[in-house]
């Protein structure tokens, strides 16, 4: 039997998952394993191990790693048992709020999410409580390490979620210092959709030489059900194209991309000089701003959001029809990570690039290195 059979056949019930998880997925309307989650949930519930798993964004890798979590903590004892490092605030708070709905039918399991542009002291104060699971950016932990704010001593897990994005975002110091005090008292669990040279290092350092690894689609690092499609125009034109795709699109939901704070700040406000209501995000957006544009676009009042790659880290937000690519990404992998942001829970999406003649070997680079084709549209 082949492992695309193992996938149909699979149910949550058939990989351990108890009945009271369960009920928690189906009130996240979710019914079928991923194929991430069929290699990775068994596997991590029944045996403590050091464990890399690889898929691409948007492939179901917060419950693969949540459910065992879940399973494996002792409710009686009120001490942080798992640590789950992520990218960004974002990120965070989404992944919190997924493992309280997969709890909600479980004996009562605490978790807590703290990161940066929050006040310190309020997330002091909660980590007072009781809690089980932390979820946390390496900085903000490590500035409630050196406050002594947090007792990692029952530690049994720790899960690098999204591990090549904070990478890429310059937490390589801060997961070194976390894991050469965490690592060999717990087990590891690396997730990851790309894998640089960096991460290799951290495996190195500090999993075991034999911790299991699983690789969903290999040689496809980019969700099969996203249609990647580009349009050749020079760099005067962009903007023209770009209103002609959001007049044909109205209707649909979807995240602009742009290389640049500066960039993103401008495409916004030319853009609402054309009466269009778009959102933005980027680095120095305050926190506050940040939120309020986000809870606008996740409420579908605002149906296009334009972003940097570093700011858009984390966000998960159901039927995104599309992502355009205003301006060509400086790697590869943010290809992935930008694509990724549709096409989720098995939906299909759209991935556009806009592209200037002399970007067009950039744009073969990304179709070499991700076995990707471009069709372009007419």
């Amino acid at each position: 039997m082949t492992i695309n059979n193992l996938y149909i056949l699979a149910s949550f019930k058939s990989l351990g998952v108890t009945h009271q998880v369960i009920q928690g997925l189906e009130g996240l309307g979710i019914f079928k394993p991923t194929g991430i989650q069929v290699q990775s949930i068994p596997k991590l519930i029944r045996s403590p191990i050091d464990f890399i798993g690889l898929a691409q964004t948007g492939t179901g890798k917060t419950a693969a790693y949540s459910i065992p979590i879940i399973q494996n903590i002792d409710f009686t004892k009120p001490k942080i048992q798992a640590l789950i490092l992520c990218p960004t605030r974002e990120l965070g708070k989404q992944i919190a709020k997924q493992i309280f709905k997969l709890t909600k039918y479980t004996e009562k399991i605490f978790v807590e999410a703290v990161y940066g542009g929050e006040k310190i002291e309020t997330q002091i104060s909660s980590l007072r409580r009781k809690t089980h699971i932390l979820v946390a950016t390496p900085g903000r932990l490590l500035d409630l390490r050196r406050r002594k704010a947090v007792d990692l001593r029952q530690l049994k897990i720790v899960v690098l979620d999204e591990a090549d994005e904070m990478l890429s975002i310059g937490f390589k110091k801060d997961l070194d210092l976390i894991l050469e005090q965490t690592s060999r008292a717990s087990n590891t669990w690396m997730f990851s959709a790309t894998m640089p040279k960096e991460i290799t290092q951290i495996i190195s350092n500090y999993m075991d030489p034999d911790a299991v690894k699983v690789e969903v689609n290999r040689g496809q690092q980019v969700n099969p059900d996203i249609s990647h499609q580009y349009a050749i125009c020079e760099q005067a034109q962009k903007m023209e194209a770009l209103v002609f795709f959001l007049k044909s699109h109205k209707k649909e939901r979807g995240i602009i991309f742009c290389k640049t704070k500066r960039a993103t700040k401008q495409l916004h406000d030319q853009l609402t000089e054309k009466n269009y209501q778009v959102g933005c995000i980027h680095g120095d957006l305050k926190q506050i701003e940040r939120n309020k544009v986000m809870r606008a676009f996740k409420g579908d009042k605002l149906k296009v959001l334009i972003a940097t790659d570093i700011s858009a880290r984390g966000i998960d937000i159901d039927n995104l029809a599309y992502v355009f690519h205003y301006q060509l990404p400086d790697q590869v992998e943010y290809y992935t990570h930008r694509s990724g942001r549709t096409a989720r829970k098995g939906k299909r999406g759209v991935s556009i690039l806009l592209v200037a003649p002399k970007e067009v070997k950039q744009m073969r680079l990304i179709s070499k290195q991700l076995h990707i084709e471009f069709k372009q549209l007419q």
